[in-house]
């Protein structure tokens, strides 16, 4: 026998061996494939039975691209997807199973079971049909199927409840639907409409955010989301919202033009409470304004521009516009401390009556309420004080006077009524009177811890309040000296506090 030697070229050489690894490594793949699958397999039932979902995906996964046709690795992954709630995915696992083995009846029945979570009925229906032909005894399968017809019902008398209305009827169809079909976005946005029909903006908010979370690329899901938090006075939590619009679509027609206005609106509330924190009241007066120029119709966003003015505009002493503020946040949220801080405004006005008032209504909002409580005692004391001497009338002075202003309005008032000024006796007398209640003023609010004693309610000089604590005008009179003399000129003398 001859043998035809045949020459071949360095490149076809190359080639053939390539060829001849080639062979040899897909074998070598293919043998170590089948073991390799069965570990991952292995590996991710344990994981699974240990609830550690996330590592068991990731093992199944491993198995799956290692053998695209085994029929199991789909289904094991399957049973993770639905325990992580991922039912899209889970399902596209099912179809993939169903269409390698079409006879697998257990895999059929978690797919009708998946689409009726899904609220595909009609699709449930017939693989519970299929299964059930099959095998007549299985209980689940059996109970999932009579179950469809009452489920779509169900669905439509809730949809005629909302036709009429009728939304707390609505509310409790739905709320019955979505106990064995979580995964329906529709039902979960019907349940939102009809909370908003009653107001429940709260409850609207989490159905709406679920809806999307089971759905993709929904904008005007986010939209409404940001809408609604704005409209409980939100901003911070609504620019998050639109922010995850325009994530999706960063020219949205809807969700840009309310990005650039919460923005601003948000930016005006953050200022305010900081210079509020800060103490920087007309900084937080001015940030508050820009609120409600800028919102002038949300009421839940312009509550938080009167709240801030209501307490920054009395600190910065215009008891006025702080009783109109908080008498406008009152209106739009009816809170207790609101009253307490309209309170203080009467109180810094001397409308005792008002701020007793004020006090009371807190506390008819509120029983245990503290600073009511707290407030409405000192609000009594100052109503009893004023029937007595003010000191701050009798000066002439409002009580958030500096000891500067004090001593300016003590000395003008002692000059005008020093009693060397008057001859006759009883002119004498009403002088010395004046003069002494005068002399009481300046020394109880120039004393910095008379003074907290006094806006507080008791009178130090009082000799009811102190009962002889050892203050030097005690019951009966104590002369009240000038050292050095008479600081007006003329010669040294004295009197006797008189309390009325």
């Amino acid at each position: 026998m001859e043998f035809e030697i045949v020459t071949l070229s360095k490149k076809m050489a190359a080639f053939l061996v390539f060829l001849t690894y080639l062979d040899s490594f897909i074998y070598w793949v293919e043998c170590v494939s089948q073991s390799e699958i069965d570990q991952h397999l292995n590996l991710g039932m344990n994981l699974l039975a240990k609830g550690s979902y996330s590592d068991a995906l990731t093992h199944f996964h491993a198995a799956v691209d290692a053998d695209p046709s085994n029929y199991m690795s789909y289904y094991k992954r399957a049973t993770v997807y639905m325990a992580l709630s991922r039912a899209k995915p889970a399902l596209s696992d099912f179809d993939k199973i169903l269409q390698l083995k079409p006879d697998f009846l257990k895999a059929r029945q978690q797919r009708g079971g998946l689409l009726l979570k899904m609220g595909r009925l009609d699709e449930a229906h017939i693989d519970l049909e299929n299964v059930v032909r099959h095998e007549p005894e299985n209980l689940e399968a059996n109970r999932l199927y009579s179950m469809i017809n009452t489920l779509k019902e169900k669905f439509e008398d809730a949809k005629d409840a909302m036709n009429w209305n009728n939304y707390d009827h609505a509310i409790e169809l739905l709320s019955e639907l979505l106990e064995h079909i979580p995964w329906d976005p529709s039902i979960r946005e019907l349940r939102a409409d009809a909370y908003l029909g009653l107001g429940n903006i709260p409850h609207a908010i989490s159905d709406i955010r679920s809806v999307t979370k089971l759905t993709l690329d929904n904008t005007a899901g986010f939209f409404k989301l940001a809408n609604l938090h704005y409209q409980l006075g939100e901003a911070d939590e609504c620019l998050n919202e639109v922010r995850e619009c325009l994530k999706l679509d960063p020219d949205h027609k809807d969700c840009y033009p309310l990005y650039k206005k919460v923005k601003k609106v948000a930016k005006f509330m953050v200022n305010a409470k900081e210079s509020s924190q800060s103490e920087a009241w007309d900084e937080c007066i001015d940030a508050a304004n820009k609120v409600l120029k800028n919102e002038p119709t949300v009421a839940n966003i312009r509550f938080h521009a009167y709240d801030r003015l209501c307490f920054c505009q009395l600190k910065a002493g215009d008891t006025m516009e702080s009783k109109k503020a908080c008498s406008e946040a009152i209106k739009i949220n009816d809170e207790p401390r609101l009253y307490c801080d309209r309170a203080e405004a009467y109180i810094a006005e001397d409308m005792y009556d008002e701020a007793v008032n004020d006090y009371r209504s807190a506390l008819e909002r509120e029983e245990d309420f503290q600073r009511a409580k707290e407030g409405i005692q000192r609000a009594q004391k100052l109503q009893k004080q004023a029937k007595k001497r003010d000191y701050y009338k009798i000066l002439g002075v409002k009580r958030s006077a500096s000891k500067k202003e004090i001593n300016k309005a003590y000395k003008k008032l002692a000059m005008q009524w020093h009693p060397d000024k008057f001859q006759g006796e009883e002119e004498k007398k009403t002088a010395e009177k004046k003069f002494m209640d005068i002399a009481a003023a300046k020394e109880v609010l120039l004393d910095e811890e008379m003074r907290q004693k006094y806006d507080n309610g008791e009178d130090p000089l009082d000799p009811e309040a102190s009962q002889g604590g050892g203050h030097p005008f005690r019951h009966g009179g104590q002369a009240f000296h000038f050292p050095g003399g008479n600081p007006f000129g003329g010669g040294p003398f004295q009197f006797k506090f008189h309390f009325n």
